[in-house]
Protein backbone atom coordinates (compact mmCIF):
# COMPACT_ATOMS: atom_id res chain seq x y z
CA UNK A 1 0.00 0.00 0.00
CA UNK A 2 0.63 3.41 -0.11
CA UNK A 3 3.03 5.49 2.45
CA UNK A 4 0.02 7.52 4.15
CA UNK A 5 -2.70 5.53 2.69
CA UNK A 6 -3.30 3.59 5.82
CA UNK A 7 -5.27 5.95 7.78
CA UNK A 8 -7.77 6.17 4.88
CA UNK A 9 -8.21 2.54 4.49
CA UNK A 10 -8.37 1.83 8.07
CA UNK A 11 -11.12 4.63 8.47
CA UNK A 12 -12.88 3.12 5.55
CA UNK A 13 -13.26 0.04 6.86
CA UNK A 14 -14.14 1.17 10.47
CA UNK A 15 -17.24 2.73 8.74
CA UNK A 16 -18.39 -0.40 7.26
CA UNK A 17 -17.60 -2.43 9.95
CA UNK A 18 -20.11 -0.16 11.79
CA UNK A 19 -22.61 0.42 9.42
CA UNK A 20 -23.17 -3.91 9.28
CA UNK A 21 -23.39 -4.02 13.26
CA UNK A 22 -26.24 -1.14 13.16
CA UNK A 23 -27.93 -2.81 10.44
CA UNK A 24 -28.05 -6.13 11.94
CA UNK A 25 -29.04 -5.22 15.03
CA UNK A 26 -31.80 -1.97 13.96
CA UNK A 27 -32.91 -3.63 10.76
CA UNK A 28 -33.00 0.59 9.54
CA UNK A 29 -32.52 0.01 5.24
CA UNK A 30 -30.73 3.18 5.20
CA UNK A 31 -27.79 2.09 7.47
CA UNK A 32 -27.67 -1.49 5.52
CA UNK A 33 -27.35 1.00 2.39
CA UNK A 34 -24.68 2.91 3.88
CA UNK A 35 -22.73 -0.24 4.76
CA UNK A 36 -22.60 -0.90 1.52
CA UNK A 37 -21.02 2.29 0.12
CA UNK A 38 -18.42 2.18 2.84
CA UNK A 39 -17.54 -1.81 2.00
CA UNK A 40 -17.50 -0.22 -1.91
CA UNK A 41 -15.54 2.67 -0.92
CA UNK A 42 -13.01 0.71 1.38
CA UNK A 43 -12.41 -1.85 -1.63
CA UNK A 44 -11.69 1.16 -3.97
CA UNK A 45 -9.05 2.11 -1.45
CA UNK A 46 -7.22 -1.17 -1.20
CA UNK A 47 -7.09 -0.93 -5.17
CA UNK A 48 -6.52 3.08 -5.55
CA UNK A 49 -3.74 2.84 -2.63
CA UNK A 50 -1.52 0.12 -4.15
CA UNK A 51 2.09 0.72 -4.67
CA UNK A 52 3.50 -2.41 -7.15
CA UNK A 53 7.06 -2.85 -7.04
CA UNK A 54 8.87 -1.49 -10.52
CA UNK A 55 11.80 -2.84 -12.60
CA UNK A 56 13.82 0.51 -12.78
CA UNK A 57 15.76 0.50 -16.49
CA UNK A 58 19.86 1.36 -15.44
CA UNK A 59 20.57 3.83 -17.99
CA UNK A 60 22.12 7.28 -17.02
CA UNK A 61 20.17 9.15 -19.50
CA UNK A 62 17.38 7.61 -19.38
CA UNK A 63 14.00 10.08 -18.39
CA UNK A 64 12.04 7.53 -16.29
CA UNK A 65 7.97 8.58 -16.46
CA UNK A 66 6.93 9.85 -13.26
CA UNK A 67 3.67 8.45 -13.00
CA UNK A 68 0.98 6.08 -14.59
CA UNK A 69 -0.81 7.37 -16.80
CA UNK A 70 -1.47 8.21 -20.68
CA UNK A 71 0.31 10.73 -22.16
CA UNK A 72 -2.28 13.70 -23.39
CA UNK A 73 -0.10 15.88 -25.05
CA UNK A 74 3.92 16.49 -25.97
CA UNK A 75 4.47 20.04 -27.11
CA UNK A 76 7.41 22.84 -26.74
CA UNK A 77 6.81 25.82 -24.70
CA UNK A 78 8.77 28.10 -22.54
CA UNK A 79 9.12 27.08 -18.73
CA UNK A 80 9.21 30.48 -16.54
CA UNK A 81 9.48 28.87 -13.21
CA UNK A 82 12.93 26.93 -13.28
CA UNK A 83 14.21 26.20 -16.28
CA UNK A 84 13.39 29.93 -17.58
CA UNK A 85 13.62 28.87 -21.34
CA UNK A 86 12.04 26.80 -23.60
CA UNK A 87 11.34 23.00 -22.65
CA UNK A 88 9.67 20.23 -23.83
CA UNK A 89 6.55 19.55 -21.88
CA UNK A 90 4.98 15.56 -21.84
CA UNK A 91 1.97 16.15 -19.57
CA UNK A 92 0.25 12.30 -18.22
CA UNK A 93 -3.38 11.88 -17.11
CA UNK A 94 -3.76 9.71 -14.19
CA UNK A 95 -7.51 8.30 -14.26
CA UNK A 96 -8.84 6.84 -10.62
CA UNK A 97 -7.61 3.21 -11.95
CA UNK A 98 -4.38 4.23 -12.52
CA UNK A 99 -1.03 4.07 -9.70
CA UNK A 100 -0.75 7.46 -8.07
CA UNK A 101 2.48 6.41 -6.56
CA UNK A 102 4.60 9.23 -8.38
CA UNK A 103 8.41 8.55 -8.42
CA UNK A 104 11.24 9.92 -9.41
CA UNK A 105 12.23 10.68 -13.44
CA UNK A 106 15.91 11.24 -13.06
CA UNK A 107 18.15 10.90 -10.26
CA UNK A 108 19.84 14.48 -8.85
CA UNK A 109 19.55 17.29 -6.34
CA UNK A 110 16.28 19.24 -5.56
CA UNK A 111 17.38 22.54 -7.01
CA UNK A 112 13.43 23.78 -6.31
CA UNK A 113 10.62 23.27 -4.94
CA UNK A 114 7.05 24.90 -4.77
CA UNK A 115 3.11 24.35 -3.23
CA UNK A 116 0.87 26.22 -5.76
CA UNK A 117 -2.62 26.02 -3.97
CA UNK A 118 -5.31 26.40 -7.18
CA UNK A 119 -8.28 25.59 -8.69
CA UNK A 120 -9.65 22.38 -9.43
CA UNK A 121 -10.20 22.00 -13.09
CA UNK A 122 -10.49 18.61 -14.66
CA UNK A 123 -6.91 17.40 -15.19
CA UNK A 124 -6.88 16.34 -18.81
CA UNK A 125 -7.84 19.62 -19.68
CA UNK A 126 -5.39 22.67 -21.02
CA UNK A 127 -5.55 24.86 -18.34
CA UNK A 128 -4.85 22.35 -15.54
CA UNK A 129 -0.97 23.14 -16.29
CA UNK A 130 -0.69 26.46 -15.33
CA UNK A 131 -3.99 26.99 -12.91
CA UNK A 132 -4.95 23.17 -10.81
CA UNK A 133 -3.32 23.23 -7.33
CA UNK A 134 0.27 22.01 -8.00
CA UNK A 135 3.79 21.19 -6.93
CA UNK A 136 6.59 22.32 -8.84
CA UNK A 137 9.93 20.43 -8.06
CA UNK A 138 12.80 21.31 -10.15
CA UNK A 139 15.97 18.91 -10.48
CA UNK A 140 19.36 19.45 -11.45
CA UNK A 141 21.32 16.33 -12.83
CA UNK A 142 24.76 15.48 -12.01
CA UNK A 143 25.53 16.15 -15.87
CA UNK A 144 24.13 19.49 -15.51
CA UNK A 145 20.46 19.06 -16.90
CA UNK A 146 17.47 21.08 -15.22
CA UNK A 147 13.80 19.12 -15.15
CA UNK A 148 10.37 20.36 -14.20
CA UNK A 149 8.26 18.54 -12.93
CA UNK A 150 4.38 19.14 -11.92
CA UNK A 151 2.45 16.96 -9.52
CA UNK A 152 -1.38 18.50 -10.48
CA UNK A 153 -4.32 18.13 -8.77
CA UNK A 154 -7.61 17.56 -10.33
CA UNK A 155 -11.18 17.70 -10.54
CA UNK A 156 -11.45 14.59 -7.88
CA UNK A 157 -7.96 14.93 -6.77
CA UNK A 158 -7.52 17.58 -3.50
CA UNK A 159 -4.49 16.13 -1.69
CA UNK A 160 -0.76 16.05 -3.61
CA UNK A 161 1.70 14.07 -1.15
CA UNK A 162 5.30 15.38 -1.63
CA UNK A 163 8.01 13.65 0.09
CA UNK A 164 10.81 16.19 -1.33
CA UNK A 165 12.40 19.70 -0.18
CA UNK A 166 15.16 22.10 -1.68
CA UNK A 167 18.48 20.38 -1.72
CA UNK A 168 17.32 16.90 -1.55
CA UNK A 169 19.82 14.40 -3.15
CA UNK A 170 17.32 11.70 -5.15
CA UNK A 171 17.73 8.72 -6.96
CA UNK A 172 15.85 8.08 -10.17
CA UNK A 173 12.95 5.60 -9.88
CA UNK A 174 12.35 5.88 -6.09
CA UNK A 175 9.04 6.77 -4.97
CA UNK A 176 8.41 10.45 -3.89
CA UNK A 177 4.68 11.01 -3.44
CA UNK A 178 1.33 10.79 -4.42
CA UNK A 179 -2.13 12.21 -5.93
CA UNK A 180 -5.38 11.00 -4.48
CA UNK A 181 -8.51 10.28 -6.56
CA UNK A 182 -7.35 10.95 -10.35
CA UNK A 183 -4.58 14.02 -11.58
CA UNK A 184 -2.13 15.07 -13.95
CA UNK A 185 1.96 14.90 -14.26
CA UNK A 186 3.83 17.36 -16.19
CA UNK A 187 7.48 17.00 -17.01
CA UNK A 188 9.45 18.94 -18.94
CA UNK A 189 12.53 18.04 -20.31
CA UNK A 190 15.88 20.14 -22.43
CA UNK A 191 14.56 20.33 -26.27
CA UNK A 192 17.51 18.36 -26.92
CA UNK A 193 16.25 15.20 -25.18
CA UNK A 194 15.12 12.18 -27.40
CA UNK A 195 11.64 11.97 -27.00
CA UNK A 196 10.24 8.51 -26.67
CA UNK A 197 7.47 8.63 -25.56
CA UNK A 198 4.27 8.88 -27.57
CA UNK A 199 0.78 10.88 -27.34
CA UNK A 200 -2.25 8.33 -26.22
CA UNK A 201 0.72 5.93 -24.84
CA UNK A 202 0.14 4.24 -21.69
CA UNK A 203 3.27 4.82 -19.61
CA UNK A 204 4.50 2.88 -15.94
CA UNK A 205 6.03 5.38 -13.40
CA UNK A 206 9.49 4.56 -12.68
CA UNK A 207 9.74 2.15 -15.47
CA UNK A 208 9.15 3.57 -18.68
CA UNK A 209 11.50 5.45 -20.70
CA UNK A 210 10.48 8.43 -21.60
CA UNK A 211 13.13 10.10 -23.36
CA UNK A 212 16.43 10.41 -23.53
CA UNK A 213 19.26 13.38 -22.16
CA UNK A 214 21.83 14.54 -24.15
CA UNK A 215 25.63 14.27 -23.00
CA UNK A 216 26.82 16.72 -20.70
CA UNK A 217 30.33 16.52 -18.18
CA UNK A 218 29.32 15.80 -15.09
CA UNK A 219 28.46 18.57 -12.30
CA UNK A 220 29.37 18.05 -8.66
CA UNK A 221 26.55 17.74 -5.89
CA UNK A 222 28.17 20.19 -3.90
CA UNK A 223 28.46 22.79 -7.19
CA UNK A 224 24.41 21.82 -7.82
CA UNK A 225 23.59 22.75 -4.06
CA UNK A 226 25.99 26.00 -4.02
CA UNK A 227 23.67 26.97 -7.18
CA UNK A 228 20.37 26.32 -4.73
CA UNK A 229 18.71 29.98 -3.38
CA UNK A 230 18.78 30.24 0.15
CA UNK A 231 15.61 30.13 1.81
CA UNK A 232 14.24 33.46 3.40
CA UNK A 233 13.26 32.64 7.20
CA UNK A 234 9.77 32.66 7.97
Amino acid sequence: MAQGSSGIILGSFLFTILFLILSIYLGYLILYTLFIIFLIFSLFNLFFFRDPNRIIPECSQAVLSPADGKVLQIIEEFEPYFTNSNAIRISIFLSVFNVHVNRNPVSGIVSYFVHNPGKYFAAFKEKASMENEQTQIGITTKSGHKIMFKQIAGIIARRIVCNLAEGNEIKVGDRMGLIRYGSRADIFLPTSSKILADVNQILKGGETIIALLPENDSVSVEQIKSEIPELEPT
